[in-house]
């Protein structure tokens, strides 16, 4: 992979970490169109570590936007709740992350939601995502008067939609919005909370996946530079779209990014059908 593939897939991974889009199934298109998938389970498995790696650099951003949160968090955990619900949340997620490494399982490296790294359920994934986001604006248009307060539901329910939103191709914070709104909240309150959940999901993927990297010598596949540059892009993009999202959330309707997943979704099944060779058969991989 060179320096070009990499800055672009860091790109990828700033806009699509925020944007309600799904930066880990636009990461898996971009490596079908670009060529870079990998065709050995190492080289896939070095690509997932890549993955990993652009996903903390949208935590710098994260730390950027929200660094007076983040602070008096910190110095006032009583009476900031908001590191209470944020652990809150990350328990179904890690809950669900766990359960399907138990109960999903088609070879000795592939478990849990690696089932879906292929990018076999990828069109579905991105219908999921429009049909969640169309759900959004739904429940949140028929809504009158100021939504609820965060608590210890609205942080469960969010943090079984970041459990969901593991698949590739199910956007992360457009199922934690959704679900955010869908349990009572505003779209402003449910977007900062669901922006600010990622924050422990991407700190708990780097070290619970990022070990078995390490100790599977994964990391010595990339190149250091390439995967620098992806890192800086990433962070660089990231700000940019969070920023972007938060001051649109509340005046934009979902509905528009949940027109183009239909479209992207449907095509890549299409294309499936079809036949395409650049395209993964519709179909998990064969147990073994």
């Amino acid at each position: 992979m060179n320096v070009l593939q990499s800055a672009v897939l860091g790109l990828i991974q700033g806009l699509g970490e925020f944007l309600p889009i799904s930066s880990s199934g636009h990461l898996l298109l971009a490596r079908f169109f670009l060529g870079i998938q990998g065709s050995t389970a190492e080289a896939q498995a070095a690509y997932k570590v890549l993955d990993i790696l652009l996903h903390v650099g949208t935590l710098i951003p994260l730390v950027i936007i929200f660094w007076k949160d983040w602070i008096d968090m910190l110095r006032h955990p009583i009476r900031n709740k908001t590191l209470f619900h944020l652990l809150v949340a990350s328990v179904p997620t890690l809950l669900i992350y766990l359960g399907a490494r138990m109960l999903i399982q088609t070879g000795e490296d592939v478990k849990g939601f690696a089932i879906f790294d292929s990018g076999w359920f990828l069109g579905a994934s991105f219908l999921i995502t429009a049909f969640f986001l169309l759900v959004c604006d739904t429940v949140s248009a028929r809504r009158s008067g100021p939504g609820k307060e965060m608590g210890i539901f609205q942080a469960l329910v969010m943090g079984i939609f970041q459990g969901i939103g593991m698949i590739p191709g199910v956007s992360r914070s457009g199922s934690t919005i959704m679900g955010g709104v869908a349990s009572g909240l505003d779209r402003k309150k449910a977007a900062s909370f669901s922006f600010m959940m990622s924050a422990p999901a991407i700190l708990g993927s780097l070290l619970m996946e990022g070990k078995e990297a390490l100790d599977a010598g994964y990391f010595s596949s990339l190149d250091i530079i390439p995967t620098a540059v992806g890192i800086v892009i990433a962070a660089l993009s990231g700000f940019l779209a969070l920023r972007f999202m938060l001051k649109i959330i509340t005046r934009v309707p979902l509905c528009r990014f949940a027109v183009y997943l239909a479209i992207i979704g449907i095509a890549f099944l299409l294309f499936q059908l079809a036949g395409s060779s650049i395209l993964p058969a519709f179909a998990p991989p064969s147990a073994v």
